[in-house]
Order: structure tokens, then sequence, then C-alpha cells
């Protein structure tokens, strides 16, 4: 245990570098844009990734986490599957570009037509890219991921600033994208070359078919349940609400998936070393999701009493409108952060078939809900709070499932993590409350850093009281004293 616990904080520290400077970064050009470009065009644009990200799922079918789990792939087999790759996005980059048209019909915006063919070209790179990518991972280099990642986001996010400036419009908004999945794939091939099988062997596709196609499938489901909001909201409220939402949706995402993704992606590719050894993996993940309901509950609770500032700091008073959608959704934070790695433990364990069948659970209360609040509300809030709902019982649903069918152990051991997190959020939620009244006559930037402060405050001294974390003797002055 103590050598998967050391290889998890290497892989985590690593990746943390990069992505938490990436917070300033994504932060600072998102800031800039938001200023620059219209809620219509961030809404153009949010219904043309979320289609590409439909066929993006066609280009990996799994096979990214096969990789991973299947140590004994020879280069030979990783050339024809890369050889597969390049075929596969070849044929769905041409396929997106040709689609753009009756897309832009559909939507009755011939912008979007041009956002679309100008994407395709991410589709190929992005698929080209899978196979010397995940190795990556698969021998855990994490470190080389981190700067990597670093360097990339530097580059993109100041080409778009410059293009922003330069008068490029809603066409900024694609060059991230593009110039991204071009550097990785680029970076990739340089470190792990592999030569183009064009005439691969479809039995060594075969071979990891079983483990992928469930993969793909969890994918496939996944992507609905993630972007079925946008693509009804774009169609039957309209491109300026469908903006607001996405604003709001991305914005509360957004320190999750930055806390998240220097996690999960280490996952993987450390417990598929374990897969033989159910009590470890059960273990490691009790220790982890109490480590992120710590962490992802507090942080709902400061979200939504922050909605205002933080909407109107980063965005402008253009984006009001976006505040109520962004404080119901900020309740699911805390549950996204957990559940975002329950997918791992699922790989790690070999059972992607129940990974699918969580899938299609959350995908249909996704539905229902949304077809609910769109045609009878038809409000934003409404939205909103059918999404808070559907992921509540996603939750339950899919560790219920992990525990019975991976791990073959009661659940309760599992909710145990919630005690303590739990009762610092309560804690923090009623100190917040009270002190809102007085912060709504302060600017937003000192409300905002006097909630952040107590916020702070609250939550270290509660650790260090508990006994959950002794953050004090890790002061620089205390190991000093200790010495």
């Amino acid at each position: 245990m103590s050598t998967l616990k050391q290889q998890i904080l290497s892989g985590v520290f690593y990746t943390a570098i990069a992505k938490y400077s990436g917070i300033v970064i994504s932060l600072g050009v998102t800031a800039v844009l938001a200023r620059l470009l219209t809620p219509d065009d961030f809404g153009v644009v949010a219904i043309a990734t979320v289609i590409i990200a439909f066929f993006e799922l066609f280009t990996n079918i799994g096979i990214s986490a096969a990789i991973i789990q299947y140590k004994e792939l020879t280069r030979k087999s990783l050339e024809h599957i890369y050889g597969f790759t390049l075929w596969m996005g070849g044929i769905l980059a041409i396929l997106f570009c040709c689609l753009s048209w009756g897309i832009a019909s559909y939507y009755d915006n011939e912008t979007l037509r041009t956002v679309c063919q100008i994407l395709s070209m991410s589709l190929f790179f992005s698929s080209a890219a899978i196979v010397p990518n995940t190795l990556f991972y698969r021998n855990k280099q994490f470190r080389i991921l981190a700067f990597r990642t670093l360097f990339i986001q530097l580059l993109t996010g100041s080409t778009a600033v410059l293009a922003a400036y330069l008068g490029a419009g809603l066409y900024t908004l694609t060059i991230q994208p593009v110039l991204s999945s071009l550097c990785i794939y680029l970076v990739s091939l340089k470190f792990y070359p592999l030569r183009a099988v064009l005439c691969f062997d479809i039995q060594i596709i075969r071979k990891i078919g079983n483990y992928s196609l469930f993969q793909f499938l969890f994918n496939f489901i996944n992507y609905f349940t993630c972007n079925l909001d946008k693509l009804l909201v774009g169609k039957y409220m309209g491109m300026n609400l469908l903006g607001y939402y996405e604003k709001s949706y991305r914005l509360m995402m957004l320190p999750v998936q930055n806390i998240t993704y220097v996690i999960t992606p280490v996952l993987h590719p450390i417990l598929s070393d374990y897969q033989k050894d159910v009590e470890v993996l059960r273990a490691s993940h009790e220790k982890m999701v109490h480590l992120l309901a710590l962490i992802g509950f507090p942080l709902s609770v400061f979200l939504f009493f922050n909605a205002e500032e933080a909407i109107m700091l980063l965005f402008g008073g253009q984006w009001t409108a976006s505040i109520p959608a962004f404080r119901i959704l900020s309740l699911s934070a805390g549950i996204q952060l957990i559940l975002s790695s329950s997918g791992a433990f699922y790989q790690s364990g070999g059972d992607t078939r129940s990974m699918f069948h969580c899938a299609i659970f959350a995908a249909s209360i996704n539905g229902l809900g949304l077809v609910v609040s769109i045609f009878l509300f038809h409000t934003l809030e409404a939205v909103s709070w059918a999404m808070l709902c559907a992921f509540v019982l996603s939750f339950i649903q899919c560790y219920a499932l992990l525990y019975r069918k991976v791990f073959r152990h009661t659940s309760l051991s599992f909710y145990k993590q919630f005690v303590t997190p739990i009762f610092i959020s309560a804690l923090l939620g009623l100190l917040l409350y009270v002190i809102s009244g007085y912060c709504s006559r302060l600017p937003y930037f000192a409300s905002f850093c006097l909630k952040s402060l107590l916020a702070l405050i609250t939550h270290g001294a509660y650790l260090q009281i508990s006994g959950e974390y002794d953050w004090y003797s890790k002061l620089p002055w205390q190991k000093q004293r200790n010495v």
C-alpha cells in the first residue's frame, strides 16, 4: 500500500504543477474572451464542440483504457492499433466536415458551418494522438505530461487572446482546440515514434475488443448524459440562454475539473497493477473518496455563497443571468468531484460492463429531468435543478453497483466516509450565510476575499482540531522547531 500511495502522490504532484498553473492561464483567457465576445458567440461554439465530441467517441472506442489495462500488448500490436486510429480519424474528420451544412441548417446558423469545418481538423489530430499519448499514462510518465500540458496551455491561450484582439471574433474560440490537438499529437509522436501500419491487423483490434467495447459504450452514453442539456437548451431555448447556461456550468466545473484532472488520470495506470487484488482497490477507493469529499462538499458550499461575486468578477455585468443557474449547479460540485473517480475503479477491476450500466441509468434520469424542465418550465433555473437531481440519483446508483459488482462488499463503509465532510460543510454554510448580509454591501472583490478567508480559516481549523489533517506541523517554522 505504501508503494501504491507513493505512486499516486508522485503522479498527482507532477500533474498538479501544470494544472494549477493552468488555472491562472485558463481564468485569464476566459476573462478576456468573455469581454471581447458575446454570449451568442459562446453558444455557437458550444454547439459545435458538443457535436464534435460525439464524433471523437468513435475515434477512441475505448482504446486508451484497453492499452493501459492490457500490459502484454507488444510494439507491433501498438503500431497496428495506431494505424487503425489514423484511418478512423481521417474518415470521421471528413464526415464531420461534410455534415457541417446539415448542422448549420438544423440550428439555422450559417456561421456554425464554418466553425464545424475548422474544428474537423482537431478531430483527426485527436484520433492520431490516441496511441502515443496513452503510452505516457501506461508508463506513468506524469512529469512529462504535466509540463507538456502547461506549455500547450500557454501557447494556445496566448494565441487565442491575440487573435481576439486582432478581430477574429467567434473564430477565436476554435483556435485553442485545433492548436492543442495538433501540439499533443506532435509531442506524443516525438517521444513515442510509431510506424503507421495502414493495413492493420483486425485480430489485434479484436484482442482488446471485449474490454474496450463496454468502455466505448460507456463513453457513448456518457456523451449524451454530459451534453444533452446543451443540445436541448440551444435548440428549444435559444443560443442566448445557452450562452448563459454554458458559462455558468463551465465556471462551476472549473474547480472540479482542476481537482479531478490531477487525480483521475493517475488512478487507472497505477491501479491497473493491482487489478487482481480487490481489497487493495476497495481500501484505496475509500481513502480517495474521503479526501475528495473533504474537498468537494465544502467547495459546493463556498461556490453557492460566492455565485454573484464569481460571475461579476470574471465575466462582467452582461452575464448576470448566469448567476441563478451557477448557484444551483454549484451544489453538485462535491458529488461530481467524487463521481469522477469511480470510472478508474471500474476499469481497474476489469468491469467496464457495469460502468456501462451506470451510464445507461444516468442518461435515463438526465434525459427525463431535462425534458420536464425545458418543456414544462422553460427556465435555466429549472434545467439546473433537473441536472442537480440527476447527479444525486446517478451518484447513489453508481456506488451501489461498484460495491456489489467490483468490490463485492457492503457499501456501508463507503457512506461512513461522508460524516466528517458533511459536518464541516454544514458549519461552513452557516458561517457564510451569516456573513453574506454584511458582504452584500461590499465591492465584489472585497466580498469574495472576505468569504474566501473565512472559508479557508474554518476549513483549516476544523481539519487541525478534528485530527483529519495536521497541516500546522507541516508549516516551515514548525518543521524547523521540530528539528
